[in-house]
């Protein structure tokens, strides 16, 4: 019913796909965002498809044409609760985001991102879908080795 509903504002959006409770899918121009097929996503999601002020484009300075798609989840994505998305964002096939993260880079496909920024932390051979056991598909994850730098950042102190 949820994807009906988003379909009906102009939210391109593929067969077999369930949205969750609460989710925002860019209100003032649902027509900038694409949902493939077979998509999970989940409760209070949040997806943004545009910066714009008075009808200029922050970014390029040109006006904004809001027939423009933004964003774009691909094929068989699970996105968790409570993710925030950012425009200009694209999340590949069977890629997965875990919860609370925010999505303002793409995405590459069977690419598991977490976090604030969302950081890529495990690839798996196969999607994330609604008939494939969770069991194989952690089977399948491979952890993504992080860079120098990452290692090097400082960590948030952890309270006891």
């Amino acid at each position: 019913m949820r994807a009906w509903l988003h379909r009906q504002r102009g939210v391109e959006i593929g067969e077999g796909t369930w949205i969750g409770l609460g989710a925002i899918i860019e209100p003032g121009f649902p027509g900038r965002v694409v949902i493939g097929k077979r998509v999970a996503i989940g409760i209070r999601v949040t997806i943004i498809a545009h910066f714009e002020y008075k009808g200029i484009d922050r970014r390029t300075g040109l006006p904004f044409r809001s027939d423009e798609v933004s964003v774009r989840i691909g094929d068989d994505a699970f996105i968790g609760p409570a993710v925030v998305i950012l425009p200009d964002v694209t999340i590949g096939e069977g890629a997965v985001v875990t919860a609370g993260s925010v999505v303002s880079r793409s995405v590459p496909p069977l690419t598991m991102v977490q976090g604030n920024p969302a950081k890529p932390v495990a690839r798996s051979t196969i999607p994330l879908g609604l008939h494939t056991p969770l069991h194989e598909y952690y089977r399948q994850l491979k952890p993504i080795r992080a860079t120098r730098r990452e290692q090097r950042e400082p960590q948030p102190e952890r309270l006891s």
